[in-house]
C-alpha cells in the first residue's frame, strides 16, 4: 500500500460510513415517529449525490390524493415540450369537469383557461377542476402510460378527481357512480360524516336499509382498498428523481412553470416544509383526502450534489390536525440526521 493510498483509505472509509449513518440514524428516529402516532407512517428518502437511501414503510402502495396532479402536470408539459400544445393553449371549462376543492368549479361553462393557468391552479392552489380539465386534455389512458414509465412501474391507476368522488360515494350506494358533477359538488357541501351519507342517499333517492354502509369511515376504507391513485412511496420518489435530472422534462419554459407551480420559491411552513431548512429550495406537493396524508417534493433541486428526495405518507390519523404535526416531525428529523451533519 502506498503512503498516497494510506492517506486516503482513511477518508473513504470515513465517507462510506457517514452514508451508512445518515440512513441508519434516520430509520431509527423514523421509526420513533411512527410508533408514536395513532395511525401508520411511510417515508422514502434518497439523496442523489450518492444514491443512498432510507425506507420506512414503503414496501405498500399508498394512497396519494392531489400528489396525483405531479404526473398530470407532467404528463401536459411533456406535449408542450414537444410541441403537441403549447402553455397559451386554451380551455374551455365543461360541465362535467366541475368537482369540489378550488375555485374554478363556480365558474360559468364555456370560461377559458390557458394551460399555465390550469397548470399553476392545479399545483399553487390544489384546483381538482383544474386537474380534471388538463387530464381530459391528455387524457386518461395516455396520462396512465406515461404515469407508469415515470414511476416505472405498472402498478398504478390514475383517475379523475370527479371519479374519484363517484368511486367513494358508490361504497354507500352503487347508484352514486351515475351522478353528475353537480351533484357531487352539492354532496361534498355536507360535513363529512352522517350528514354526507344522508346527502349521498337523497342525491341517488334509495330508503336508508339499502345503504351498503352508513359510515363514511368505511366508505373510505372500501375505496381505499381498490388501490386507484395509489403508488410506493420508492415509485413515486423515483418519478421526482427522474424529473430533477432532466429525465422526463429538459431544461426549459415548461420545467420552470413546473417548479415554479411546485411552489420552489414559496415557504409555506406547512407538513414537511415546517421541519426543513427554511433557506433551502424545495419543490413539492401535498395530498389530503380522509384520513389519509402526504407530502413529498425534492430539496434543492437545481443541485444534483445536494439534492434529496423526500416522499412521507400518513394513514389513518386525522389528516389535518394529526398529520401536521406528524409530517413535521419527520422534516425536522431528516434536518437534524442528513442535513446537520450529525449523522
Amino acid at each position: 500500500m502506498t503512503i498516497a493510498t494510506a492517506l486516503l483509505l482513511p477518508s473513504w472509509r470515513a465517507e462510506a460510513a457517514d452514508d451508512a449513518a445518515w440512513s441508519r440514524q434516520l430509520a431509527e428516529r423514523i421509526a420513533r415517529i411512527d410508533q408514536q402516532t395513532p395511525g401508520r407512517l411511510g417515508v422514502y428518502v434518497k439523496r442523489l449525490s450518492d444514491g443512498s437511501t432510507m425506507n420506512h414503510g414503503t414496501e405498500q402502495a399508498w394512497y396519494l390524493a392531489s400528489m396525483a396532479k405531479v404526473p398530470v402536470a407532467l404528463a401536459v408539459l411533456r406535449q408542450v415540450q414537444v410541441g403537441k400544445a403549447g402553455l397559451g393553449d386554451e380551455m374551455a371549462l365543461q360541465d362535467g369537469d366541475r368537482i369540489d376543492v378550488g375555485n374554478i368549479v363556480w365558474n360559468d361553462t364555456g370560461t377559458r383557461y390557458s394551460v399555465r393557468t390550469l397548470v399553476e391552479r392545479m399545483l399553487l392552489e390544489s384546483d381538482n377542476t383544474a386537474a380534471n380539465m388538463l387530464i381530459r386534455s391528455v387524457g386518461e389512458d395516455a396520462l396512465n402510460d406515461g404515469t407508469r414509465q415515470a414511476m416505472g412501474t405498472p402498478n398504478v391507476t390514475l383517475t379523475t378527481f370527479a371519479q374519484v368522488r363517484r368511486d367513494v360515494y358508490a361504497e354507500v350506494h352503487p347508484k352514486a357512480r351515475e351522478l353528475d358533477t353537480r351533484t357531487l359538488v352539492r354532496i361534498a357541501s355536507a360535513r363529512n360524516g352522517p350528514a354526507r351519507v344522508e346527502a349521498i342517499r337523497r342525491a341517488v333517492d334509495v330508503p336508508r336499509d339499502q345503504l351498503a354502509t352508513a359510515s363514511m369511515d368505511d366508505a373510505y376504507d372500501r375505496y381505499y382498498r381498490r388501490n386507484l391513485n395509489t403508488a410506493t412511496l420508492q415509485a413515486y420518489g423515483g418519478m421526482l428523481e427522474r424529473l430533477v435530472r432532466g429525465q422526463l422534462l429538459p431544461e426549459g419554459e415548461p420545467r420552470t412553470v413546473l417548479y415554479k407551480a411546485m411552489k420552489r420559491d414559496i415557504y409555506t411552513g406547512y407538513r414537511l416544509q415546517a421541519g426543513l431548512p427554511r433557506d433551502m429550495p424545495f419543490i413539492h406537493k401535498t395530498g389530503t383526502q380522509h384520513r389519509r396524508a402526504c407530502h413529498a417534493g425534492v430539496l434543492n433541486p437545481d443541485d444534483l450534489q445536494k439534492a434529496l428526495v423526500i416522499v412521507a405518507c400518513t394513514a389513518d390519523l386525522d389528516e389535518q390536525k394529526q398529520a401536521g404535526p406528524v409530517l413535521e416531525s419527520v422534516g425536522r428529523a431528516i434536518r437534524q440526521m442528513v442535513l446537520s451533519g450529525k449523522a
